[in-house]
C-alpha cells in the first residue's frame, strides 16, 4: 500500500478523535456542560463528514445508518448539555410534553 492511500483510509478519524479528546478535556478541567456541547459537536461534524462522503475509519455500516446515528446522537448530547444547569429550559420542554 502507498503512503496515500493509507492517508485516504484514516480519513477524517484523527480530526474527530482530536475533537473529542478536546471534549473530553473540557469535561474535567473547565465545564461538564460546554464539554459536553464540544462532544456534542464533533459527533455532529462527524455526521456530516460521513454523509459528504468521507467514510475512512468513521465507515463502519451503512453510509445512511452512520450518518443518522452519529446525527442523533450528537444532537441528545447537544440537547442535554444544554439542560444540564437550566432549569427554566427543562421546564419549558417539559411543559411541550404535558398533556
Amino acid at each position: 500500500m502507498s503512503q496515500g492511500t493509507e492517508r485516504e483510509s484514516w480519513g477524517p478519524y484523527p480530526l474527530i478523535l482530536a475533537g473529542a479528546a478536546v471534549g473530553v478535556l473540557v469535561i474535567f478541567i473547565a465545564n461538564p456542560r460546554w464539554g459536553g456541547f464540544v462532544l456534542g459537536g464533533v459527533i455532529m461534524v462527524a455526521a456530516a463528514l460521513r454523509f459528504a462522503g468521507y467514510g475512512g475509519q468513521l465507515a463502519l455500516r451503512s453510509k445512511k445508518n452512520d450518518v443518522i446515528t452519529l446525527s442523533v446522537f450528537g444532537f441528545v448530547l447537544v440537547l442535554t448539555s444544554l439542560l444540564l444547569y437550566n432549569n427554566e429550559l427543562k421546564a419549558l420542554i417539559l411543559s411541550l410534553f404535558a398533556p
